[in-house]
């Protein structure tokens, strides 16, 4: 049996400039690698009007079940000014006992380390009562579009259960161990625009001042009290990111004034829920101050939660045993792929120390890294008991 080392193959994959949504072959390259070790692989590359097309992979090895299910992503962000770096990113180089390399932390590592165990389990474990599976994206980091979202439809169409998945994002603020996500916060985003009447500073009375507007409109936003929190959540927080007004001359009342904000909500709203209630809002000032305005939503997710059962517990007891932290489940931080996931799998979210990714020189402790192969073995070991 071909048993691979989780930091001679995060080497590798971090070797690969696969900046969401470039490929750059690294698909294809651990598509080979779980070939070798026994696994029935597929690449699914999707397709939409609008948007870059996206590799992904599905393997899996074993036709019984229960399907064990891991899932992370390939693509990373960009390294942004390589001198800023103290190496080429996609040059992966070890100093201080860490691998610094773009995708070293979010997430090439945490595949690696997951691959690695596998090749380990399987090595140990050749007639285990049931089937490993892998879901790969090329785009998380990106849009989302072409990515996890269209691999679920596709398993979905072809009747292929998961029992259980692990997303291996690193979950951990500073120490391995310390946290597994559980769920995460919806999330929707509002592009606002405002259209008021264009005139000379010197006689507003002609004019409509479309900035007064939006200002009314975002400060009722922010005065929203959606809610105190739950259990397992924390409160829904919107946060307004843009506000724009193109004007280029100072003695002139502007046309149009736009905003773009974002909230982050938990499972006591729904994104139609929280739509219905802005726009009460829009109508309301829009329709007091004798103006129009266009409202645009994406939602990037709703929240979700994994009710913790036996195989949550489980995987809890194996953290603790080799970090010697019990880890808090928590649905704190920005959303993943198990948002996707979650139509097919029940699943959770353990992997590195988070502190570095998207950073200059994003880098994963090799005693996390070796640590983290071992967890993910164990977890396979008593998940097929």
């Amino acid at each position: 049996m071909n048993v691979l080392n989780e930091l001679q193959l995060a080497k590798e994959l971090i070797k690969f400039p696969s900046v969401t949504p470039i490929d750059a072959g690294v698909m294809k390259f651990l598509e080979k690698k779980l070939k070798k070790l026994g696994f029935k692989t597929k690449i699914l590359e999707f397709k939409e009007k609008n948007f870059q097309p996206v590799k992904n992979l599905y393997a899996r090895i074993g036709t019984k079940g229960p399907n064990f299910c891991y899932a992370g992503h390939l693509d990373v962000v960009p390294p942004g000014n390589i001198k800023d770096w103290t190496i080429n990113p996609f040059k992966p180089s070890i100093k201080n006992g860490h691998l610094i390399g773009r995708g070293a932390n979010d997430m090439k590592s945490s595949i690696a380390s997951f691959v690695s165990a596998v090749s380990k389990f399987l090595n140990e474990n050749k007639n285990f009562d049931g089937s490993i599976s892998l879901i790969i994206t090329g785009d998380e980091e990106g849009d989302a579009v072409n990515g996890t979202k269209k691999v679920v439809d596709y398993l979905k169409k072809k009747r292929e259960r998961i029992n259980f998945c692990l997303v291996g994002e690193p979950t951990n603020p500073n120490k391995l161990g310390e946290m597994i996500k559980i769920g995460r916060r919806g999330s929707l985003t509002g592009k606002l625009k405002i259209f008021g009447l264009q005139g000379h500073v010197a006689y507003p009375h002609r004019a409509k001042n479309p900035s007064t507007i939006i200002i009314k409109i975002l400060n009722e936003l922010k005065e929203i009290g959606f809610d105190k929190g739950t259990k397992n959540f924390q409160p829904t927080n919107l946060e307004v990111t843009k506000i724009n007004i193109n004007n280029k001359a100072d003695n002139v009342i502007p046309a149009v004034a736009e905003a773009t904000f974002n909230i982050r909500f938990n499972n006591k709203h729904s994104s139609a829920s929280i739509k219905r209630r802005l726009n009460k809002i829009f109508n309301k000032i829009s329709k007091k101050n004798k103006s129009k305005y266009k409202i645009e939503y994406r939602v990037s997710g709703e929240a979700f939660l994994t009710k913790a059962n036996s195989t949550t517990f489980m995987i809890q007891n194996i953290i603790k045993k080799i970090t010697k932290i019990k880890p808090k489940l928590s649905t704190t931080g920005g959303t993943s792929d198990l948002r996707f996931i979650k139509k097919i799998s029940p699943g959770l979210e353990f992997g590195l120390v988070g502190k570095t990714m998207h950073k200059v020189d994003e880098a994963v402790s090799l005693k996390d890294l070796k640590n983290l192969t071992k967890i993910y073995k164990n977890i396979l070991q008593n998940y097929f008991k």
